[in-house]
This record gives structure tokens, C-alpha cells and sequence, in this order.
């Protein structure tokens, strides 16, 4: 008997301490440091979010936990059409960081992540929309304190700068990108109602670019750009193949006028000095001279079908006549 009284109570203290645990582990919880927990007891919030990490309790089976992020969440919104103050129509691309600063709060107004994602689309699309409708496209892309330097118009070949700069680059820029941002910021925390327990850390403009029709515009435009640069280096490049032509022909025809000359010189020269040689091989024998000249005349001037009606005493045949035929030695 005392034995079944043994086994009884060990079983009823096993089943105890089997009770005990589940109800600790279920009672127990423990929060990480990157997150805040709010305790709910039949679907409503009871006390002060738990911020602190560490071990906590709560009532098991009756109480639940909904547990938030602390960390920065981020936010990108879907990429709007924006008429920029000068009418431009551009793609704004925009993304920001929040965080839940107070769980209950949150919790009572947007339930979750997902809310808290659809109220920031409203807040911040129309914050940003305002801001970009009513500022000029330069004054959304360019920094404040960017200036134009001569290597940034050397790349776009628009120098000399106070000749071809375009006015777009030589702006005077009063806001600029950074301050663009800056009162997005601001008018969109101002727009972000405490009750939601959220803090809007930071808004920035992640990617700007021209709608599709525009683009294809914008590509045109730079294409007829590139071309009419190509059309004048290349206009450029005639025109001094041309210069580098016309000095090579004068340079040429000075050339050739200078050796004809020197030709002419050299010419002259030999003609004399042949002339010179001759009267001096000549004048030892005008006899001869004529002679010899008298014969070298009659192949040019007789052939099979030349007719000449001279006199017996003609000085042209005078050397022909004064053959005397019985001097004359056959071969």
C-alpha cells in the first residue's frame, strides 16, 4: 500500500513540475536589442511597450506578444511622372529611412509594416511631388556648390566658356540637390502625425531621369548634337587638308619653278659652251665647216620624194658638182 502511495505522489509531482515548466516557457519571453515588444491581452494593449533587452514574463495563454523593429526600415517608393517647374517631365525615383519610436502608438494607428509602408506612400509621394513640380530641372540635379570648371567643358567640347558654355551649366544654382532633400524632409515629418509613432529619418532622391517620350527626345537631340561636333571637326579637318594642300602645290610649283630656272641656267650654259666649241673647231677651217654642214643638211632635205628645181650654179649642190668622178674610189 505504502508503495502505491509512493508511486501516486512521484507521478503527481512529475506531472506538477511538467506544469510548471510549460506554464514558465509559456509565461517567459525574452526581447532582442534590435526590438520593442507590446504585450496584448485579449487583443488589446496592456502597459508600456517593453523596449529593454532581456528576459521577460507575461501571462501565459491569455497574453500574446507583438514584437516591432527598432532598427531604420527603409522605404522606396514606386518611381512617379513630376512636371518640373519649367514644365520638363521627368521619372522621380525616391526612397527614405524610418523607424517606430513608439510601439503602442503604432500599433494602435497603422498595425503593422505594412500600413506604416501605405501611409509613407501617401505622405511622401505628395511631399515629393510638390517639391520637384516647383522647382527647376538644374536646381533638382546639380549640387549647390558645384561650380563648372574648364575640364567639365573640355568633355562636353563646349570651350572657350564664355563662347559655348550653355547657360544650363553656367547657372547660378540657389537650392540644389541637398536642400531639395532637406525640405522634403521636413514638410514630410510635419506631415506624419504623432499618433503613428513613426520617425522620418531621412528622404532622398535615388534616381531622376526623363519620361520615355522625352528621353527619346532628349537621345535625338544629343545625337544632332554629336553630329553637327563631328560635322565641324570634320568641316575643321577639310579645311586644313585643304591649307595643307594649296602650301604643298605652292611649294611645289616653287620648287619646279626654281629647278626649271636652274635648268634653263645650266641649258643656256651648255648651248653656249657647245657654240663656243664648235666656232673653235669650225673657225680652223671655214671650208670644212661648211662642208661638213652642207652634208649633214641633205639627209633632212632629200629623200625619194623631194622635188627641187635649182640652178647648175646653186651653192647647195656646189659640193656635189665639184665631185670629180674619176678621183672617186670604188670599194
Amino acid at each position: 500500500m505504502n508503495t502505491l502511495v509512493k508511486q501516486g505522489i512521484g507521478a503527481l509531482l512529475l506531472i506538477a513540475a511538467i506544469a510548471i515548466i510549460a506554464i514558465t516557457s509559456a509565461a517567459a519571453f525574452s526581447v532582442d536589442q534590435a526590438e520593442q515588444v507590446v504585450v496584448l491581452q485579449f487583443g488589446k494593449p496592456v502597459g508600456d511597450p517593453i523596449t529593454e533587452p532581456g528576459l521577460h514574463f507575461k501571462i501565459p495563454f491569455i497574453q500574446e506578444l507583438r514584437r516591432f523593429d527598432k532598427r531604420l526600415i527603409v522605404w522606396d517608393g514606386d518611381p512617379n511622372q513630376v512636371p518640373t517647374r519649367g514644365r520638363e517631365f521627368i521619372s522621380v525615383d525616391a526612397t527614405a529611412r524610418w523607424r517606430i519610436v513608439d510601439a503602442l502608438q503604432f500599433l494602435k494607428s497603422v498595425r503593422d509594416e505594412a500600413g506604416a509602408q501605405s501611409r509613407l506612400d501617401d505622405i511622401i509621394d505628395s511631399v515629393v511631388r510638390d517639391n520637384i513640380s516647383s522647382t527647376e530641372l538644374t536646381e533638382i540635379v546639380r549640387s549647390k556648390d558645384w561650380k563648372v570648371s574648364e575640364k567639365d567643358l573640355e568633355r562636353l567640347d563646349v570651350v572657350p566658356l564664355e563662347k559655348a558654355a550653355p547657360d544650363d551649366l553656367t547657372e547660378t544654382i540657389r537650392l540644389g540637390r541637398e536642400t531639395l532633400t532637406r525640405n522634403i524632409l521636413r514638410e514630410a515629418s510635419k506631415g506624419m502625425p504623432e499618433k503613428y509613432g513613426i520617425e522620418l529619418v531621412d528622404v532622398r532622391i535615388k534616381r531622376l531621369n526623363y519620361i520615355t517620350s522625352v528621353r527619346l527626345q532628349v537621345f535625338q537631340r544629343m545625337t544632332s548634337e554629336r553630329q553637327r561636333i563631328a560635322e565641324q571637326f570634320r568641316s575643321q579637318g577639310e579645311g586644313e587638308a585643304s591649307r595643307i594642300e594649296g602650301d604643298t602645290s605652292r611649294e611645289l610649283a616653287q620648287i619646279r619653278s626654281e629647278a626649271q630656272r636652274k635648268a634653263e641656267i645650266v641649258r643656256g650654259e651648255a648651248d653656249a659652251e657647245a657654240m663656243r666649241i664648235y666656232n673653235e673647231a669650225f673657225s680652223t677651217d671655214a671650208d670644212f665647216f661648211s662642208f661638213l654642214r652642207t652634208l649633214e643638211s641633205y639627209p633632212k632635205t632629200l629623200t625619194a620624194r623631194t622635188v627641187l628645181i635649182l640652178g647648175t650654179d646653186s651653192d647647195y649642190l656646189r659640193f656635189i658638182n665639184d665631185i670629180d668622178p674619176a678621183k672617186t674610189v670604188s670599194p
